[in-house]
């Protein structure tokens, strides 16, 4: 058993007395000692020898470094989560392993040369995964970033120190297939090339010449067959030596790496996903002579990515995650999933009317791979549907954020399917039984569902152009929006600052709700809703712009020859 951060280096020797001051000057002895009691045996082989176990500590119970956290949060007035949602990295990704928490403590207590830790790092990933070479990133985007410095500059310094500038670059453009269009690939486009978006093996091959400096695919099921498959896309690229990259970012990490195997050049992981290494580390595995060109455009190194900087700790903790990758119990690992979502399907399956079905296989699906449990139920006969349950879940106590919900309540009242899911993968031990309670808590309850008010008359006919205000965290914006008004539906038009969009909405009297989107097919993904009142000639309120937080608008109605 590894033994939990709270008695790693730090305690091991405050509690002897050991002034911290004293660290600095551990012998190798010392270190290796501490390293093969926290499971880094097999980094430090020489460890194994020497290892002694903390002699009178005892192993906190489990959930006791959760409920330090739950503190930690609550003092700065944040509320904690309970995830059943899957590793998305805005509420954290997901847990570090207790054996990679406590590699980074004993890390942290001695300086190494960077370049020399991830020659070594970049050795032993390769013997790990059984890639050429292996390199810890910042993050995925990050080791898709260095990645494609390393395409097109290759290990030259004066090259590296004009990025993102390329003019006079030999090669200075990536080819995405549609396909692999999403909001990730900034990453790429962040290093100044320029994207020939490709949909058709012709247009491949007409878009491959002297300028490719790599093709970027993005992992998922589009690209697993067919014409424009990872595998057919590397044999256009073989024969003009450009480079395939593989963004697998939420994938489990196969061994053999499929990616390689079907033709890839090099292949990007989250380290803080499945992998349960650091949330701000990734790996890039590969060809060796393009993996380490990629470290030369990495920090500590200047240069444009100067601010993607992977510390020791990181660097030391990601490697012991992919150990523990490739010797853990995956099989049992995947039965403790799929017996959570058993606990909360037995537990609220026995309330009338609600069924629950767990999802045990996922087949050959490698991203977000998870076991996920399924709760319907009749919102006629509960009262309630399943978004109105997953908002209650998510703000009420303990917060749980679930994978969505879903159905509701048909325009005439007859019955309608509704319901909630969740994934296990990321739920801590015991927070199935609290998820269960919760869940069943809400369902059981009496809801009396209020119907939609009838909406009110329009005050106003906003047909026609509005120029728009939008006041940032920081500047202003000027957006157009053209409207037709029928009754109390709006459609037309949002032109913001470089893409235009349809937009849609309503209004309830003097109130007003639009939405615009811009999808990921162009590499980016927006989604506005205006929320606001009518006043005459002006109409102002509040802007949710999702994952951009929020900001403040103005719209006025645009006349030819004056502006009210």
């Amino acid at each position: 058993m590894y033994e939990a951060p709270e008695i790693g280096a730090y305690r091991y020797f405050s509690q002897r007395g050991t002034p911290m001051s004293s660290l600095r000057s551990f012998s190798r002895r010392q270190m290796l000692r501490v390293a093969g009691v926290l499971g880094l045996g097999s980094l430090l082989p020489a460890a194994r020898e020497t290892a002694l176990a903390f002699p009178g500590q005892a192993v906190p119970r489990a959930g006791a470094s959760q409920r330090a956290g739950t503190s930690i949060y609550q003092a700065l007035g944040v509320r904690p989560i309970i995830n059943g949602r899957g590793t998305l990295t805005i509420i954290g990704g997901s847990m570090e392993l207790p054996e990679v928490r406590a590699a980074k403590d004993v890390a942290n207590q001695q300086y190494v040369q960077l370049d020399e830790l991830m020659d070594a790092a970049g050795k032993r990933l390769a013997e790990l995964t059984g890639a050429e070479w292996g390199m810890v990133s910042a993050g995925c985007s990050a080791a898709m970033s260095h990645a494609t410095a390393a395409c097109v500059a290759g290990g030259n310094p004066e090259l590296h120190v004009r990025i993102p500038d390329l003019t006079g670059f030999a090669k200075d453009e990536v080819i995405m297939p549609t396909h692999s269009r999403n909001v990730y690939d900034a990453a790429i486009r962040a290093v100044g090339v320029r994207v020939i978006e490709v949909g058709t093996p012709e247009d491949l091959r007409l878009a491959l010449g002297p300028r490719t400096a790599m093709i970027y695919v993005f992992a998922n099921n589009r690209n697993e067959t067919g014409p424009m498959s990872l595998e057919a896309i590397a044999a256009m690229a073989r024969p003009h030596n450009v480079p395939v990259m593989v963004d697998a970012a939420a994938e489990v990490l196969t061994v053999p790496n499929v990616h390689l195997q079907r033709g890839a050049t090099l292949v990007c992981y989250s380290g803080g996903k499945i992998i349960r290494g650091p949330q701000s580390a990734g790996l890039l595995l590969g060809r060796k002579d393009l993996v380490q060109a990629a470290w030369v455009h990495s920090a500590p190194h200047r240069g444009y990515a100067r601010g993607m900087k992977v510390g020791r700790e990181e660097i030391v903790g990601m490697l012991v995650a992919v150990e523990s990758w490739v010797k853990r119990d995956h099989q049992a690992e995947w039965a403790g999933w799929v017996e959570r979502c058993e606990h909360i399907a037995a537990r609220v399956s026995r309330l009338p009317g609600v069924t629950a079905i767990v999802q045990r296989e996922v087949g050959e699906s490698r991203s977000n791979r998870s076991p996920r449990v399924t709760i319907r139920w009749d919102s006629s006969a509960l009262g309630i549907t399943g978004p109105e349950v997953s908002d209650l879940l998510y703000e009420g106590e303990p917060r749980i954020a679930l994978t969505g919900g879903s159905g509701g309540r048909d325009s005439q009242d007859l019955p309608a399917d509704t319901g909630i899911s969740m994934t296990s993968s990321m739920l801590a031990p015991g927070d199935e039984k609290i998820a269960a309670d919760r869940i069943h808590a809400v369902l059981s309850a009496k809801h009396t569902p209020k119907p939609a008010p009838a909406p009110q008359p329009p005050v106003a006919d906003l047909t026609g152009q509005w120029r728009v205000e939008i006041d940032f965290a920081a500047g202003q914006g000027a957006e157009v929006l053209h409207l037709q008004q029928q009754g109390n539906t709006l459609q037309g038009s949002h032109r913001g600052a470089f893409a235009a969009r349809d937009i849609t909405g309503t209004i309830d009297g003097a109130t007003v709700s639009l939405a615009s989107q811009v999808t990921e097919r162009q590499g980016f993904s927006l989604n506005y809703r205006f929320n606001g009142r009518v006043e005459g000639d002006v109409m102002s309120g509040t802007l949710d712009m999702g994952e951009y937080l929020g900001a403040k608008w103005t719209a006025r109605r645009h006349v030819y020859g004056r502006q009210s």
